[in-house]
């Protein structure tokens, strides 16, 4: 029988957010664009130079919100009816909402996250409840389970895994 993953559950310690905030970029993870010296008026045009502006990183999320979004202790509340949830992530930068039914494709519009679309499949594997998104990004989704009190979470894309542990709130 699947796992019950009803609750509220308070973030407890994430690893590896930022990376994978950048993976969700448009860019390549952690790329940021070069810029030449002579079209920004810098001393040393012509000499090869190139200059990292972190103000334009590619990330689909800016650098200003990752750096907020790292100190965020977000609040994720689980409704589940069967194969049938709603999860709701809370924090006070950003809400997100999502509600589907496991073994059945669905369109997710990740408004608040990343701003992308995409068709999600949620299964269950064994007890870990586990969704694949198709779109933009490759090789992106998450798996939610529960191992004794705590509730973990591990989100993926492009090769950068966040891992989060929670508490019931």
């Amino acid at each position: 029988m699947p796992a019950d993953l009803s609750g509220t559950w308070t973030l407890l310690s994430s690893d590896n957010f930022e990376g994978y905030m950048l993976a969700l970029g448009p860019g390549a993870p952690g790329a940021l664009p070069q810029r030449s010296p002579s079209s920004l008026g810098a001393p040393g045009a012509g000499r090869g130079c190139r200059i990292l502006e972190p103000a334009d990183d590619p990330s689909g999320i800016d650098f200003a919100t990752r750096k907020i979004a790292k100190l965020l202790k977000p609040q994720k509340v689980i409704e589940q009816n069967g194969d049938s949830f709603t999860i709701h992530t809370n924090s006070s930068l950003r809400n997100y909402f999502v509600k589907f039914k496991v073994g059945e494709e669905f369109d997710e519009d990740n408004r608040g996250l990343d701003n992308r679309k995409c068709k999600s499949l949620v299964i269950w594997d064994n007890d870990r409840l586990t969704c694949i998104q198709k779109g933009e990004k490759k090789n992106r989704g998450w798996t939610h389970w529960i191992e004794g009190d705590k509730l973990h979470l591990e989100m993926f894309c492009e090769g950068q895994v966040c891992k989060q542990t929670f508490q019931r709130a």
